[in-house]
């Protein structure tokens, strides 16, 4: 038996079953009853047990029937709930969104767009991974993730690719450092400057673009320290060991013991770009991008 057709049997049989009444559960089937009376003796002639003892007056169960009841009314309320549940991951309303991020969106844009887009989808699991930007392209691409903030340009056919923002960049010195009685610095301003940087197993992706900024411009990068994290850049800045070059994301969240200065060149921006697979129709990942899209813009 064709198992669609099987479950629209057992799903009238069922309905019978309930109301004992072919009157009624027509009606409740939109189905005319002579249609329905069919479909019940199709189904005992298939299963080669009579389901219900009519008479003139009532319809019961057989004992075989009333078997067959208990096991399908609960397998028909499963099934219904497994359909409702799916159809709501297919409306993306429920399920999970796997997000990927990387230091630049951890202040504002990503926690932003989670905030509004858990409001307007509550049932939605959110998971978020701290991931730099060269390992967001290897887990968007074996679907370990399904959407990334990381650092841009990033053109793949594979890809869609939403440029989000793009963040002037200013030198973070010490305290009373020189750069602190300029308004403004200049990429040259700092050829003779020794920098501390994040290294380049946790920095890659943003030292590259350091290096293709400064050397647009022939100014060479005099790195004396490395560093993975930012608390220890921020701690070697304030010690007076050097200076370093932040996105303006970060700006607010450096603490008393150093200033900054903001470097003045049109091209001297960091991208942030929402990444997600273009195979991955996932409308959770649709909603969230229309959130990130229009979040309003920053103060």
């Amino acid at each position: 038996m064709d198992p669609e057709a099987g479950l629209e049997l057992t799903h009238s049989f069922v309905i019978v079953a309930e109301e004992l009444s072919f009157r009624r559960s027509a009606e409740r089937l939109n189905l005319d009853q002579s249609a329905l009376t069919r479909r019940i003796q199709k189904l005992e002639h298939i299963l080669g047990f009579a389901l219900f003892e009519r008479t003139t007056r009532e319809v019961s169960l057989t004992p075989a029937g009333r078997s067959f009841y208990e096991e399908n009314a609960q397998l028909l309320q499963n099934y219904s709930r497994s359909v409702k549940a799916a159809k709501l991951v297919a409306e993306g309303k429920t399920g999970v969104l796997r997000l990927a991020y990387m230091a630049f969106a951890a202040t504002e844009l990503m926690p932003h767009a989670v905030s509004r887009f858990r409001r307007l989808y509550p049932h939605v699991d959110v998971n978020l991974r701290y991931i730099r930007t060269q390992g967001q392209k290897l887990a968007l691409a074996h679907d370990e993730v399904d959407i990334g903030y990381m650092i841009g340009p990033f053109d793949h056919s594979d890809f869609h690719s939403l440029l989000l923002t793009a963040d002037p960049l200013y030198v973070v010195t010490p305290r009373n450092h020189r750069f602190t009685r300029l308004h403004e610095v200049r990429p040259a301003d700092l050829a003779e400057e020794e920098l501390i940087l994040g290294d380049m197993i946790e920095w890659e992706a943003y030292r590259w673009r350091l290096n293709d900024m400064f050397s647009g411009e022939g100014v060479p990068l005099n790195i004396k320290l490395e560093a993975s994290n930012t608390l220890a850049l921020l701690g070697l800045v304030a010690a007076g060991l050097g200076v370093t070059v932040y996105p303006e994301s970060l700006i607010g969240f450096l603490g008393r013991n150093v200033e900054v200065r903001p470097i003045i060149h049109p091209d001297f921006r960091i991208q942030t770009v929402l990444v997600w697979k273009r195979a991955n129709r996932a409308k959770a990942v649709r909603h969230f991008v229309e959130v990130a899209k229009n979040l309003p813009a920053r103060g």
